[in-house]
């Protein structure tokens, strides 16, 4: 059984009006545990919509999606949250760290909602942060910090929660090719631990890191480097298989 499943998912806005738009249209993905997988495409492409479906951010408007099994689609808000806070962490390219907490407290926050002990959750913020290499700044805060420090600390903190999948939006987007390479390390590690790994990306360079990656292009996957066919220019267009 696959760790995540999606099968004929359709996002749509503004359903039924003339302003439609399908961002997603009829996908169907599977990842197992322990891929890194790269979800690669131009802005208004629908990879962001695609992960936040994944990420438990959204849900579809049709079709289905399995966690581990688990039927998604159909939870309610809280639901989703508990999930989330279980299953996945996340990076994103504007770090999402709070300004008034102290580093290892933006580490830290995420263990809050898996009820872990104030104790443990500090000791694993601690570990994390020596781990990215930045535990000197522990009790400094987010403003403090240059970019890449900062996302440093987003990478700690996706590290403390220990979840079984790691998502992350543009990780790379803001940092310099020095800094971005020392992310895309840190985040093969997390990979080689048995983390579930995907990274959304619009860099072909930044995408062949990952050991799979799928291309997508109007709500459609065109391309996914798993497939055994190969794909002519008027498929791509449509995101079916060549046969």
């Amino acid at each position: 059984m696959s760790l995540i499943e999606i099968k004929d998912v359709y996002k749509i806005y503004n359903e039924g009006r003339e302003s439609q738009v399908n961002a997603l249209d009829g996908v169907s993905l599977t990842i197992d545990q322990g891929e890194f997988v790269a979800i690669i495409g131009t802005s208004g492409s629908g990879k962001s919509t695609m992960m936040n479906i994944l990420g438990c951010l959204d849900i579809p408007t049709r079709g289905t999606y399995l966690l581990d099994g688990e039927p998604v689609a159909e939870k309610t808000s809280r639901e989703l949250e508990l999930l989330r806070s279980r299953r996945i962490s996340f990076i994103f390219q504007g770090y999402n760290l709070i300004p008034s907490l102290k580093v290892w407290e933006n580490v830290a926050l995420p263990m809050t909602y898996q009820h872990i002990p104030y104790s443990e959750r500090k000791r694993r913020a601690m570990e994390a942060l020596e781990a990215v290499d930045i535990l000197a700044k522990a009790e400094a805060k987010p403003g403090q910090l240059s970019g890449g420090q900062q996302q440093r600390v987003a990478i700690a903190r996706a590290m403390a929660t220990r979840s079984p999948v790691l998502m992350a939006d543009e990780p790379t987007g803001a940092l310099d090719s020095r800094t971005g390479a020392q992310v895309l390390a840190l985040m093969r590690q997390l990979n080689a631990q048995g983390t579930t790994v995907i990274l959304i990306t619009h860099d072909n360079g930044i995408a062949a890191q990952a050991d799979r990656t799928v291309r997508v292009m109007d709500g459609h996957i065109v391309h996914d480097s798993l497939w055994d066919g190969v794909l002519v220019p008027e498929e791509a267009s449509l995101g079916v298989r060549a046969s």
